[in-house]
């Protein structure tokens, strides 16, 4: 099968891309960093005998999907799968971000996530089979002040994808949400967040775990995938505590002691 990973030169995006071709399926990688995914096509084209294809886009540009999609259609390829892999947070007050890179945040993490799906899901319902893995977060689970666009972003993705699972299930199209907690994958870097207090109570999950686990959910048609116990618990404590606790409570995770 050939799979689409945007976000794939880095994090998560890289691991799914090694798993996949590992289980000897072919690969299309999108990101920034054509320098990086030439890099691992090489590595992933001798080690595993499979095609990778290399297609860079930059998807805070609204046109970067549909361009994406018309260069896949173009070349003859059939994306079986597809994982909207992509994203990134903004790390402060909202009363004091910029609104360049929200606007791009926002780009990223719906807009290009939501169209990519459109464009290549009527061909998976066509063909009666498919796979989209959808990347949220436990942000997607309560408001998040301190990354109020990001909290937000990502529990569209959670509604988002849950929907569609019910949608595409009677096509044999399967659609996973993946929800993963602190993890390694250069997030905090882009974020500026590391004096943030989450990062010292939680848990730093690696990212090859997490991504396998999201990967065998996907496979098995699941709607969730929720790769650890502490991302349960915050999401079992979001749903079941009041939210005059929960937010505050996020607030002060999520800020650090210089914040107001």
């Amino acid at each position: 099968m050939l799979a689409l990973i945007t976000g794939a030169s880095s994090g998560l995006g890289l691991e799914f891309a090694k798993i996949h071709a590992e289980k000897g399926g072919d690969l299309i990688l999108v990101a920034r960093s054509v320098g990086k995914m030439e890099a691992l096509k090489t590595e992933l084209e001798s080690k595993y005998a499979v095609k990778v294809y290399v297609m860079p886009a930059d998807l805070s540009d609204p046109a970067a999907p549909d361009k994406l999609f018309a260069d896949v259609q173009s070349m003859g390829l059939q994306v079986d799968m597809l994982f909207n892999n992509a994203g990134f947070s903004v790390y402060g007050l909202f009363a004091e971000t910029d609104w360049k890179k929200e606007e791009e945040l926002l780009q990223v993490n719906m807009m290009a996530l939501t169209r990519l799906t459109k464009l290549f899901v009527p061909g998976m319902v066509e063909r009666r089979k498919g796979y989209i893995l959808q990347v949220a977060s436990n942000a997607a689970y309560q408001p998040g002040p301190t990354m109020a666009l990001y909290y937000a972003s990502k529990a569209f993705v959670y509604y988002f994808s849950s929907a569609l699972y019910n949608e595409l299930k009677p096509y044999g199209v399967h659609v996973t949400c993946l929800t993963p907690g602190p993890t390694h994958t250069g997030f905090q870097d882009r974020a500026e967040m590391h004096e943030s207090r989450l990062l010292k109570i939680l848990p730093v999950a690696k990212a090859e775990p997490v991504a396998r686990y999201g990967y065998k959910a996907l496979l098995k048609g699941k709607r969730m995938a929720i790769p650890s116990f502490s991302v349960l618990m915050l999401q079992m404590g979001s749903k079941y505590m009041p939210w005059n606790i929960v937010v505050p409570l996020t607030r002060y995770l999520q800020g650090h002691s210089d914040m107001k």
